[in-house]
């Protein structure tokens, strides 16, 4: 099967795992990625996401025979769906339901042969018949390590207590004064002192590193679908202190220790109660529900449901998917 992803973000490193592991089924990839400048603060222009309309048509057509187009992100689900021959995939991250990209998504979805979100939520939200599947985590990637040598490698001290939050400060999703906040209140109540570790821009190898050296990784944001963090966490046996959004009460379920947390108070107090007994979880075991080979498993059927067996080649889009009302909350 040969497909041509579409991303706002070609390094996104949960894209890419899971392409390889789908190339390892058989599947090969192009990728086309929206030009423009993106990093802390700023973002791409309306005249970026124009410019790149006329690429996915002539990449589409120009003699290439894919067998399938798979859209990550929904803003460019419209750049997928103008051109009318090649069925879409669509994959939702989970800004674009939470958030100012939600209009767009929805308005797309339904045009779509398949659409995938990554929890329950989204589904709830979108409000149509998708399928969900979170990304995965690579187990031999993310692994449980020596804590004193994990410490080593990263530059840490062993006298403190280290909470992880594996974002830049400045991502505002991801709420890092909230982050703070809680940290300092946690460092005036105990002995030991504890430290709010932040990471980015760092290599996604060396990642596991620090989820190893950390005592707990504390997750604040505003909104998520399926947080990579929290399962690449667990796969390292790293207990979670998280608020409850996107799928992050159900991926922990019978994880301990660790916290699903609604306010400050319970953040306070699960994150004191996972540096007091100063354990690592049984997270690996919940992991590997969502291990990157079982979820390419889940993707590769989503790709044979979308082609369908036989290639249409001449396919037009007159009428939506069927939507189904979304479940009472």
């Amino acid at each position: 099967m040969d497909v041509l992803t579409l991303t706002t973000n070609a390094d996104a490193p949960f894209m890419n795992e899971q392409m390889a592991a789908l190339e390892r089924r058989g599947v090969t990839f192009d990728t086309l990625s929206v030009a423009g400048e993106v990093g802390d603060g700023t973002g791409r222009t309306p005249i970026d996401y124009l410019r790149f309309f006329p690429d996915v048509l002539r990449e589409a057509g120009d003699g290439n025979d894919y067998d399938l187009i798979h859209a990550h992100y929904g803003l460019v689900a419209p750049m997928a769906l103008a051109q009318l021959r090649t069925p879409v995939v669509l994959s939702l991250w989970g800004s674009d339901i939470h958030g100012p990209v939600e209009p767009v998504s929805k308005a797309c979805a339904p045009f779509c042969e398949e659409v995938v979100v990554m929890s329950e939520e989204m589904r709830r939200v979108l409000g149509q018949d998708c399928e969900v599947i979170p990304d995965g985590v690579d187990l031999e990637k993310f692994a449980p390590q020596d804590q004193r040598a994990a410490r080593e490698a990263v530059g840490w001290d062993h006298d403190a207590h280290h909470v992880l939050f594996p974002y830049s400060p400045d991502r505002d999703v991801k709420n890092y004064p909230r982050a703070k906040r809680i940290v300092t209140v946690v460092d005036n109540l105990l002995e030991r002192p504890v430290r709010l570790q932040t990471i980015s821009g760092v290599d996604h190898e060396t990642v596991a590193d620090y989820m190893n050296a950390a005592d707990s990784l504390l997750l604040t944001s505003h909104s998520e679908g399926s947080p990579n963090s929290v399962k690449e966490a667990m796969a390292c046996n790293l207990p979670v202190v998280a608020v409850d959004v996107g799928d992050v009460r159900e991926r922990l379920a019978g994880v301990d220790p660790s916290t699903v947390a609604t306010s400050d108070e319970e953040l306070v107090k699960g994150l004191i109660e996972v540096l007091q007994r100063g354990e690592r979880s049984n997270g690996r075991e919940a992991a590997r529900e969502v291990s990157i080979e079982q979820t390419a498993d889940e993707m590769l059927a989503v790709y044979e449901r979308a082609v369908g067996g036989e290639r249409s080649t001449s396919r037009t889009r007159t009428e939506p998917r069927t939507q189904t009302p979304s479940p009472s909350p």
